[in-house]
């Protein structure tokens, strides 16, 4: 072995190296997985070092680029080791690793690599202070670790620089250590090892599929339609043989070259079609463009489903066999789409879309159809195949026209990563830049679309999306804004100002429910906005029902569309209440909610996911203002489950259809999760849009329940929520099976809530 050490910094080492021989065995399944023939170079100091937080920088060479590194403590007293870190290095980077020593003792540096040649180039560990410790631990697990995603705005995190205590750091300690154990199943740290543990195809797997493919009734013929143009014949060979290595043996593969100008490009597929005989060919004399090409693919389709691919990217194994289970458990589907990722020019999977069920205000928002997108072939025949002159947003215009021949019924979502989307330079998947074309054609596909319907609506692109305005009658209809309110002038008084005062939208009422002030300035206050034409102050003295509150207020309402409005809110932009009206006026429409900021700027309410924290919770919560969110969807009109009252908009006729906030089990809190819910059951979408923003200081007037007495009107709150709506909290169709309950960040789910007992 040629160990070689070059430079420590201002600390004295001793070393030895050792080959692992069979008595090491535990050792190197822990670190190496098991395989033979390691080595391993042992440093450790001479001299103790004392308790506290260090900076570690390492740098190493071998001939292998992974090495492992085992960093030990040893007690001084007790000669065991009281500490055990893991430190993966790539050879030749520098690596820096923050640690923390609780304990005095001996440090020592465990190197296990499989290689004769090993040089330790650089090292150094100087001692940090607490601040910079908990500074470097959050700047890292918020760029690494999904629950920190956006967090770094968060008040929570912000508190922890004032106080002192290694209590208030431990959950951070413990979560940045787990950053460099990719084994550790008790916490969700990367998508790549989400891939290793739920998205990784073993022979046992593959089996399984293969046995219920043999008991599938239905096992129809899939045309997969690939459009070719000029590709890189590296990517296009790969895109080929994730075909060819389908589990589901029942497919064809109908491509359509559009007169590449490449010379390799046609014998390339010449010697696939002589390999496959499912491989179906046609060459156009004449370049067409996307579409054009496109239709030429489908001409040539003889399935009874249509798939597309475009020719760089790639489908997983398994892919056609979830569409099939699909088909067998939904045989009325008409249209089928997956969840997706992106891979890059060297095959790393990133930027998973874990999708919602079908939802057609966010599907208006963005082209969340594709990629898996499986369509009947006489239902895409039927509408005409591809429109030329949509080329960019093709395969969303044809979307488009499908839904408008079905029931969404008919739509089915397998929440499973079935399409991996190629990233390079000049696809959309690396930027919406590179087709800027494309986000033209996506406006005319939406506004051709609402022109069929007869929808007085119109879409623009927003750069990570589609905004769509839905146009408001000539009569503006009134609305009834319904403020609840005990004391709180500050608040109040800015409440009633910013919708005064910024409101563009005429045709308004404010009842104010004043719950029993006694406040001197605040009854002042009251009597001076009573005197106001639009405005009118309602007297309820009762012990604080919120919904009981609203429910009355409601009835003395003159509007045909009702505002809950809390008395914290303050306005933002003066179209607001236009664009949440807009949407209420829709048929389709129940519930209307808001985006709603913190005073910091950061997402206080941006829809309402059902089981989150066991009942629902607000998704984005604590995200800056400049960031779009999971997928654009802080940033995208879209339907949920729910939205919050602090800000809602509905019209009166639903809100007393269903009858109106539950004043009996939920006097306090969920009454609008159930209020929703209800709207849901009645046939109706709940829908949230970010366009409508305002402030909300939560919870600064009621107070948080912090007493024996609203602890427990809490829990029976939450036993009534439970009991009432049961499996449809944990079964969220605006939400993915694959990202967690446990926060309101769009984590990855830690395992996710698949159901395969059909395999």
């Amino acid at each position: 072995m040629n160990f070689i050490i070059k430079y420590f910094s201002q600390f004295n080492f001793n070393w030895k190296a050792d080959s692992l021989t069979s008595s090491h065995v535990p050792l190197k399944d822990q670190i190496l997985g098991g395989e033979n023939n390691y080595c391993c170079a042992v440093f450790s100091m001479k001299n103790s070092i004392s308790s506290s937080w260090y900076m570690l920088e390492m740098k190493v060479k071998a001939d292998v680029k992974r090495i492992n590194c085992q960093i030990l403590l040893n007690n001084t007293k007790s000669d065991e080791v009281s500490l055990s870190l893991m430190l993966p290095l790539v050879s030749e980077r520098l690596h820096k690793r923050l640690v923390y020593f609780d304990n005095s003792g001996v440090l020592s540096f465990n190197f296990l690599i499989s290689s004769d040649n090993f040089d330790l180039q650089y090292f150094r560990l100087v001692k940090v202070s607490k601040r910079f410790a908990k500074s470097r631990m959050l700047k890292k697990l918020n760029s690494l670790h999904p629950r920190y995603i956006w967090n770094l705005s968060k008040p929570q995190t912000r508190r922890l620089d004032k106080h002192d205590s290694f209590s208030n750091v431990a959950a951070l300690w413990s979560d940045y250590c787990s950053l460099f154990e990719p084994d550790n199943k008790n916490k969700v740290v990367t998508y790549m090892n989400w891939i290793d543990s739920f998205d990784s195809l073993s022979e046992i797997h593959q089996l399984a599929m293969k046995m219920q493919l043999a008991e599938l009734k239905n096992q129809p013929l899939i045309s997969i339609v690939m459009p070719v143009y000029n590709p890189n014949p590296t990517w296009l060979v790969q895109a080929i043989e994730s075909v060819r290595a389908q589990i589901y043996p029942n497919w064809q593969l109908c491509i359509a070259d559009d007169a590449s100008p490449d010379p390799a490009i046609r014998p390339l597929l010449a010697r696939f079609a002589q390999l496959d005989s499912r491989i179906k060919l046609v060459f156009r004399s004449q370049n067409g463009h996307i579409s054009a090409a496109s239709n030429s693919a489908l001409a040539l389709a003889s399935g009874e489903w249509v798939a597309l691919l475009d020719h760089d990217d790639l489908l997983p194994a398994h892919a056609l066999f979830w569409v099939v289970d699909a088909i067998n458990q939904q045989p009325d589907c008409q249209l089928i789409y997956s969840d997706e990722d992106k891979v890059d020019e060297e095959g790393r999977r990133s930027d998973a879309y874990f999708k919602c069920d079908w939802n057609p205000d966010l599907f208006y928002s963005q082209n969340m159809f594709s990629h898996l997108g499986v369509y009947r072939t006489a239902l895409m025949r039927a509408v005409g195949g591809f429109r030329v002159g949509l080329e960019g947003s093709q395969d969303y215009d044809l979307a488009l026209r499908c839904i408008e021949q079905i029931d969404a019924k008919q739509i089915y979502h397998i929440p499973r990563v079935l399409y991996h989307w190629r990233v390079h330079a000049d696809s959309t998947a690396h930027s919406s830049e590179a087709k800027p074309y494309a986000a033209i054609a996506g406006e005319r596909a939406l506004n051709a679309h609402f022109q069929r319907l007869g929808v007085n609506a119109s879409a623009e692109s927003m750069g990570y999306g589609y905004r769509v305005r839905y146009g408001l009658p000539e009569v503006l209809p009134l609305v009834s804004l319904i403020i609840p309110t005990r004391n709180g002038l500050k608040l109040l008084r800015q409440c009633i100002d910013s919708i005064l005062n910024k409101t563009t939208y005429s045709n308004y009422e404010i009842l104010i429910v004043d719950n029993g002030s006694d406040d001197k300035a605040t009854l002042h206050y009251l009597r001076e906005l009573a005197d106001m034409p639009c405005v009118r102050v309602i007297r309820d003295d009762r012990p604080f029902n919120y919904s009981a509150l609203n429910n009355a207020a409601v009835k003395q309402a003159n509007g045909e569309i009702i505002g809950l409005i809390n008395n914290d809110i303050e306005v933002i932009n003066a179209d607001w209440l236009a664009e949440m009206v807009s949407h209420a006026l829709r048929p389709e429409i129940g519930a209307v909610g808001a985006r709603l900021w913190y005073a910091d700027d950061t997402i206080q309410h941006a829809g309402v996911i059902l089981g989150v924290d066991g009942i629902a919770g607000h998704v984005h919560r604590f995200l800056p203002k400049n960031h779009v969110g999971y997928c654009g969807r802080a940033s995208l009109i879209q339907s949920f489950s729910a939205v919050t009252a602090a800000c809602l908009v509905v019209r009166k006729s639903l809100y007393e259809l269903v009858d109106g906030l539950n004043e009996t089990e939920l006097q306090v809190a969920c009454n609008d999760v159930d209020f929703c819910l209800r709207l849901r059951e009645a046939g109706l979408r709940n829908l949230w849009t970010p366009y409508a923003e305002l402030y909300h200081h939560e919870s600064a007037s009621r107070g948080f329940d912090d007493t024996p007495e609203k602890i427990a009107r809490a829990h029976k709150e939450i036993a009534y929520m439970q009991q009432r709506w049961g499996t449809a909290l944990v079964t969220d169709p605006a939400y993915s099976p694959n990202l967690s309950l446990d926060s309101e960040g769009f984590n990855l789910a830690w395992p996710p809530r698949l159901d395969d007992q059909h395999l």
